[in-house]
C-alpha cells in the first residue's frame, strides 16, 4: 500500500514485534514482490538460498527417494530463487518497507461495525478508531472475520505439529545443507533446513494430535514426547530431535474455504481469509501475494473502495481456494502407512519434476493479475 501511494494503519495485538514463530520458506512467487518493496537486501542478511529442494527421504533408513535441484534453475524458470528463513527474520524484511509510524502495538481489535461513512473499530482497550477500508489480516482465529461470515470456529485436523530450533554446532553436516529434506512415514513428516543464515537448523515435524488440541506458537511439549513419536525412525532424524531445544507443540486447525472474504468497505487477508496446512509451505507467500494484489485494486479504484474489494476477491479466491484444497490432500500422501501405496508414492516422487510440475504456483506474478 506504501508502495502504491496509500495510507494505512497497522494494528497489532502484540506488544512487541519479536522472535514468534519457526522457519518457513519464501519461494519466488513471494521473493520477486519482496523484490519489487526494495527489501531484498534486509531478506538476504538470514535468509539461506536453496541449492536443493523437496529431497524427499524414506523414514527407516534416510533412502533418498527423490531430489531436486533448485540453484540455477529456478532463477532460469521463474526469475528469482527459493530461500528459508525464520519467520521473525520475514517478518523484519516487510517490517523495512513500512513508515514506523503507521504500526500501532497492543492493538486488539475486539470489535468491527460497519456504518454508512466506513467502518468502526474497537480494541480491548477501549479505544476507537474509523476506517476507510478495513482488512482483517487476524489470523485463523480472525475477529474480523466474523464481522463477515457465520462465526463458526475452526476443526482441530486431528494433526499436531512439533517445532525446535538446532544450533548448528550441535546438528550434524547433513541437515546443514542448503536444502529442504523432507522425511516420509506412515502417520508421519518430518521437515529440516538451515536457517538463521546457517547458524541454526529448523526442524518442523508433524504427527497425529490424539487429544491435542491446543493451537498456539507458546505452546510447548518435552524432547521426550517429540522423540517418542519418531521412535524407530532412521538415528539422523532422532538425533536431530535430541539436539533440539524445548519443542514447541501446536494443533493444526482446519477451515473450509470461503466462497467470499468481502463485503461492503470489509475484507480479508492470509490465513484470515484462507488458512491452509503447510503441506506445499504457501502460507506466507499467499498472504504477500494477497497484500500486493488488494494494494493494486485499491489504488485503481480509489473513489469506488467497495468495487475495489470485490475485484481484489475475484482475483484471488480461485487460486488460494486450489491451494487450500491441494495442501489439505498431501497429508493422506505424506502419511501413508507402508505397502503398496505407499512405494506407488515413492516411485512417483523417482519421476516427479516438482519445481516445473507446480510451475502455476512459482510462475505467478501478483502484479500482473488484472484486476478491472
Amino acid at each position: 500500500m506504501h508502495r502504491a501511494g496509500l495510507t494505512a494503519t497497522v494494528y497489532e495485538q502484540a506488544p512487541a514485534l519479536g522472535e514468534v514463530g519457526a522457519g518457513l520458506v519464501v519461494a519466488p512467487n513471494a521473493v520477486r514482490l519482496l523484490r519489487r518493496l526494495g527489501a531484498m537486501e534486509q531478506l538476504l542478511r538470514r535468509a539461506v538460498p536453496l541449492d536443493w529442494g523437496w529431497e524427499f527421504r524414506r523414514w527407516a533408513d534416510g533412502r533418498v527417494l527423490s531430489v531436486e535441484k533448485l540453484s540455477g534453475v529456478c532463477e532460469r524458470l521463474y526469475g528469482e530463487r527459493t530461500y528459508v528463513v525464520h519467520r521473525a527474520d520475514l517478518l523484519d524484511t516487510v517490517r523495512s518497507a513500512v513508515p514506523g509510524d503507521w504500526i500501532r502495538l497492543g492493538a486488539r481489535c475486539t470489535s468491527v461495525d460497519e456504518n454508512p461513512h466506513g467502518v468502526r473499530l474497537g480494541f480491548a482497550d477501549g479505544s476507537q478508531a474509523e476506517a476507510d477500508v478495513v482488512i482483517g489480516a487476524d489470523g485463523v482465529h480472525s475477529v474480523v472475520r466474523g464481522a463477515l461470515a457465520e462465526s463458526v470456529p475452526p476443526e482441530y485436523s486431528g494433526i499436531c505439529a512439533f517445532r525446535t530450533l538446532v544450533p548448528a554446532d550441535a546438528a550434524p553436516d547433513f541437515a546443514l545443507r542448503p536444502a529442504q529434506t523432507l522425511w516420509l512415514g506412515p502417520g508421519r513428516h518430518f521437515v529440516h533446513y538451515p536457517i538463521n543464515g546457517g547458524q541454526a537448523v529448523n526442524v518442523v515435524a508433524f504427527a497425529p494430535a490424539g487429544d491435542y488440541t491446543d493451537e498456539s506458537w507458546s505452546a510447548t511439549a518435552t524432547i521426550e514426547e517429540f522423540h517418542a513419536e519418531f521412535a524407530g525412525w532412521d538415528p539422523r532424524v532422532t538425533d536431530l530431535i535430541a539436539a533440539g531445544g524445548v519443542p514447541g507443540r501446536w494443533a493444526l486447525l482446519d477451515r473450509a474455504p470461503l466462497r467470499h472474504w468481502s463485503r461492503g468497505r470489509i475484507t480479508l487477508l492470509g490465513d484470515a481469509a484462507h488458512p491452509m496446512f503447510p503441506f506445499f509451505a504457501q502460507g506466507a507467500a499467499q498472504s504477500i501475494e494477497d497484500a500486493a494484489v488488494l494494494a493494486r485494486c485499491l489504488a485503481a479504484a480509489a473513489d469506488d473502495p467497495e468495487q475495489a474489494l470485490k475485484r481484489y476477491e475475484a482475483a484471488r479466491i480461485e487460486r488460494t481456494t486450489r491451494l487450500q484444497q491441494i495442501s489439505h490432500g498431501r497429508r493422506d500422501i505424506n502419511h501413508l502407512p507402508d505397502g503398496p501405496e505407499q512405494q506407488a508414492r515413492d516411485t512417483a516422487l523417482g519421476g516427479s519434476d516438482p519445481l516445473v510440475g507446480n510451475g502455476w504456483i512459482y510462475g505467478y506474478d501478483a502484479e500482473e493479475v488484472p484486476v478491472s
